[in-house]
């Protein structure tokens, strides 16, 4: 690597910080709480859905998609399909509910089903599934740029962790929601704009015309997208595609960072548009991403190139290679900062609002100054919390980093799932204070039969495991209603009419 390529990746990062302020700065004017926490409910829903396309790629999915057609082929897709028809159940089920209850953060429907330990635990759990899943995302970004810039540099990666991490604190600070769907529009173009020009790039290096590049990408090994054949792989079709419908209803539906963008609309019709478009679109942008991985993987093997030992280093090897123009990884690192940054900032925005509202409750007081405070001293604690993180995972990590989000994501979101499912298709109360326990014991217990159907039967558990939690939550729930109280008349409204 030459010092030249350095200078090109800081060069780029400050072009997209200063564009990032800017459009920070004019999205967070005359800014106050209701603007930080729901955007007011004023954004037009195509603004929503386009920046919505680029909310649901991070920079795992910039970086890890690619590379996950050497090991795996085009078999996400299936789990993309299954997204698709988890938004439609978010835009019918769960929209017009917390549009309904006009809701800051949308814990707050499981203090008024079940009680407020039932709240907390949903709450803390939120906390930790982001918290862990932002981490992941944004570590991989920062192991990129420690290997394009600062390592070449001679600057460690604690430092490189502080000054991005910085960077995030300082353009979501002020504006919240409203400057993160803004910002996420610019994410979106970025992104999708990106991927094209680096597919047409490589594809031109490797000296093919439009023809030639869809024939070369139908016809190599890589680009299988089915998998009917073995139910015990982590690929069989029906574990992938149940996976993503339930993954996207945790991850988008019971997600306060997704949800607030969401509820940014200014009615439920508008949101439930903006839910269904943006999951379409979003598996032609994921289709891309991976015929950008095939690409890749013939560029490497016409050069007589080893691939690198972790799939998600493919996308910066070729975009750094001296035969691939610069233009290629400026466009790299434009996506991949776009993707980071944007993610990192709306993660930190969310925990922010969440920590205030659902745990500390700092806005009860009705005092508007003193909730100011609080947010800001919050969104400065995790943003903090946040760095320790990335750089605990730095010498942690062992795995390809979508694998790893989807799997933590299975064990945190598998409770927020089970007690949302529990509360809206069952009347039955339950004894609030021991929820929390019933919450800790599901991932337990999950564990557990993974351990045991890989030993015993050799099934290879994969992201169903989100499911699995959520049964054993439903479970625990079920043996807790045993003998509880009716709580109030709210308990009817939240009926399966909902």
């Amino acid at each position: 690597m030459t010092m030249s390529q350095p200078v090109i990746v800081i060069i780029t990062i400050i072009a997209y910080f200063g564009l990032l302020m800017a459009i920070s700065w004019f999205a967070s004017r005359g800014s106050d709480n209701s603007t930080f926490f729901t955007g007011k409910r004023q954004t037009p829903w195509p603004i929503v859905a386009f920046a919505m396309i680029g909310a649901a790629i991070s920079g795992v999915t910039f970086i890890s998609v690619p590379g996950m057609v050497a090991t795996k082929g085009y078999a996400y897709l299936q789990m993309v399909l299954g997204f698709i028809v988890g938004y439609f159940v978010i835009a019918f089920l769960l929209v017009p509910m917390f549009y309904r209850r006009n809701l800051i953060s949308i814990y707050g429907y499981l203090e008024e089903r079940f009680g407020r330990n039932t709240y907390r635990a949903g709450a803390w759990f939120f906390f930790v599934s982001k918290m862990l899943g932002a981490a992941v995302r944004f570590f991989v970004v920062c192991a990129v740029l420690q290997l394009l810039v600062f390592s070449p540099l001679h600057i460690p990666f604690i430092f490189n962790v502080i000054v991005t991490i910085a960077l995030i604190w300082l353009y979501t600070v002020q504006g919240g929601v409203k400057t993160l769907i803004w910002t996420d529009t610019l994410k979106s173009f970025c992104l999708i704009m990106s991927v094209v020009l680096c597919i047409y790039f490589v594809a031109t290096n490797l000296g093919f015309s439009f023809g030639e590049m869809t024939s070369a990408i139908a016809d190599h090994p890589g680009t299988r997208m089915f998998f009917f054949d073995n139910p015990k792989e982590s690929t069989y079709f029906w574990k992938q595609f149940l996976a993503g419908v339930f993954m996207a209803i945790a991850t988008n539906g019971l997600d306060q960072d997704m949800m607030q963008r969401n509820l940014a609309c200014r009615d439920t019709g508008q949101s439930q548009k903006n839910m269904i478009v943006s999951g379409i679109v979003q598996f032609f942008v994921i289709a891309l991403f991976l015929m950008l991985g095939t690409l890749l993987l013939i560029f490497l093997q016409s050069k007589g190139e080893a691939l690198p030992e972790k799939t998600d280093d493919i996308f910066g090897m070729v975009a750094a290679h001296p035969d691939i123009p610069v233009v290629v990884l400026i466009l790299f690192v434009l996506g991949l900062i776009a993707a980071a940054y944007s993610a990192a900032g709306s993660a930190l925005t969310s925990l922010t609002t969440s920590f205030t509202v659902d745990i500390l409750g700092a806005h009860r007081s009705g005092d508007e100054a003193r909730l100011t405070r609080t947010r800001k001293a919050v969104h400065m604690g995790m943003s903090a919390l946040m760095g320790l993180v990335i750089i605990a995972f730095y010498y942690l990590s062992n795995q390809d980093a979508i694998s790893a989000v989807y799997t933590l994501a299975s064990y945190t979101y598998g409770p927020i799932l089970g007690l949302f499912v529990y509360g809206m298709f069952f009347k039955r109360p339950v004894h609030d204070r021991w929820v929390p326990l019933v919450c800790v014991a599901a991932p337990a217990l999950s564990w557990c039969t993974q351990y045991a159907l890989h030993r015993w039967f050799g099934y290879e558990t994969g992201f169903e495991l989100l499911i699995m939690n959520a049964l054993y939550t439903m479970v625990g729930l079920f043996c807790l209603s045993i003998g509880a109280p009716a709580r109030t008349a709210l308990t009817q409204a939240d009926a399966p009419h909902e």
